[in-house]
């Protein structure tokens, strides 16, 4: 079998579920004879195989696809059987993956096939933070079926095989494929939030769904918990060599050093994903100072908002690391800059799960409020010896307060350095913000696993209840 090799829609269900799991519903389901001439022939499963099946012993609903029936298009008894799958496992809080190959809206059925399509999206709305959604493209899902993977929680896509667009790139003005593929996996991974992950095949693709529901709780109820094979108190030496690059520290305190990581491909200032810590699954969301320079973008807020909300939804702790001096100040990110900070603020503040922060490097100004900071609602902040926390850099403060006494001094250079160290003493450094406990307390790197470990253990039976309302309006 070659690495590439494309799987039939029945072997894509029986790669991603346990070895002679899976239980078909519907099986005998073909398309409905209408008045807008059907074109005559059998649609075997009207063109979908749904049903259930485990993934590490764990109940899974699936519905896969078959482009080699009208081309996979949904029309109203594929959409049927795909709602039922719905109905099922909202009844009985199991997960839910999509499979997708499709050609889009069956023509043959004309109205009947365009209400087929709202009979999804409603189940995939009523589903939505009840039990965890995925899809996986692996051909085409283009026009109305690209809002299918859009409403689910996670979408993963083959790097050569798959196409996700609402208007194909040769409909756009000026533009054809060849000149700019928008409907690749690449082009959509690193240019919008949409694609959590890019795999080489429909084989790797598999094997990442399943390591990824293997964190997952099974619905909003939350339990993830496994027995933990790693040592809880494992020290990690020199980790603070790793204060700039999150991902690193964040592959070295987790469970048996796995870290799951999501749109890795987008918003490169921001490092999110999912992980276990004493064997209980805790989503992450990390400023990533090696690629995106400490500054906080618009995509990198939108992404972490969602990330956060959705972990909140489905009971998972959050673990938030601090590695952040701003904003970027560029015009495009100063369009909507204001606005994705105020839906990451409100998705922290508003997530009711246990919250652990630990400041690696910089935490200045706003930027580092956003960020999962005691004021809007952390509930353990911890710092590294050499964290600064402040309105902005020590020497830039020191600068704008001390101006005229650098002016006058004879040697610039050397005052400058003294006020900084001064400065930083009493107002911008770790040991400064924990005497105004802003800070919980300044932990040894190297004891970073087992004190988030120990946070979160206490935290445990967190239960923090809030003022009624229907929802949020932010």
């Amino acid at each position: 079998m070659g690495n590439k090799q494309v799987l039939s829609a029945g072997d894509r269900i029986a790669a991603l579920l346990d070895d002679a799991s899976f239980v078909e519903v519907g099986a005998y389901v073909t398309a409905r004879s209408t008045d807008f001439n059907l074109q005559s022939g059998d649609t075997a499963k009207d063109g979908v195989i749904t049903g259930y099946g485990t993934v590490e012993g764990r109940l899974v609903y699936v519905y896969s696809q078959d482009n080699t029936v009208l081309g996979g298009a949904i029309g109203e008894m594929h959409a049927k059987k795909i709602s039922k799958i719905y109905d099922m496992a909202i009844k009985v809080g199991a997960p839910v993956v999509g499979l997708i190959d499709c050609a889009g809206l069956r023509l043959q059925e004309a109205t009947d096939a365009l209400n087929a399509f709202g009979e999804v999206y409603l189940k995939q709305t009523l589903a939505s933070g009840v039990v965890p959604q995925l899809t996986a493209v692996f051909g085409t899902c283009g026009g109305g079926t690209a809002l299918i993977p859009t409403l689910t929680d996670f979408t993963f896509m083959t790097k050569d095989g798959s196409k996700l667009f609402v208007n194909s790139p040769n409909a756009l003005d000026g533009n054809y494929a060849e000149k700019l593929d928008t409907a690749s996996a690449a082009y959509l991974s690193e240019n919008t939030s949409l694609v959590d992950a890019v795999y080489e095949s429909d084989a790797e693709l598999l094997a990442g769904l399943r390591s990824l529901l293997s964190m997952l709780p099974s619905d909003n109820g939350g339990a993830t918990d496994s027995e933990c094979t790693d040592d809880l108190n494992r020290i990690i030496p020199n980790l603070e060599a790793f204060k700039v690059d999150a991902r690193a520290v964040l592959q070295n305190i987790a469970d048996n050093n796995v870290f799951f990581e999501i749109k890795k491909d987008y918003a490169k200032d921001m490092v999110l994903g999912l992980m276990k810590l004493s064997g209980r699954t805790v989503g992450v969301v990390a400023n990533q100072a090696k690629d995106g320079g400490n500054l906080l973008t618009t995509g990198g807020a939108y992404i972490a908002a969602d990330f956060v909300r959705f972990c909140d939804a489905f009971e998972l702790p959050v673990l938030t690391l601090v590695n952040v001096k701003g904003f970027a100040a560029t015009i495009s990110n100063e369009r909507t800059i204001a606005d994705a900070a105020a839906k990451l603020t409100y998705a922290f503040a508003n997530a009711t799960v246990p919250k652990v922060t630990v400041v690696m490097g910089d935490a200045f100004g706003t930027a580092y409020s956003v960020m999962n900071s005691k004021a809007i609602g952390a509930d353990m902040v911890y710092a590294w010896p050499q964290a600064k926390i402040g309105t902005m850099e020590p020497e830039m403060a020191v600068k704008i307060m001390y101006e005229k006494e650098l002016a006058e001094a004879k040697d610039q250079k050397a005052k400058l350095s003294e006020l900084v160290k001064e400065y930083t003493a009493l107002m911008s450094g770790a040991a400064s913000a924990a005497k105004r406990g802003y800070i919980d307390d300044i932990i040894e790197p190297d004891a970073t696993r087992k004190r988030v470990i120990a946070a979160f253990d206490m935290l445990y039976t967190k239960n923090e209840i809030r003022p009624y309302k229907k929802q949020g309006a932010v």
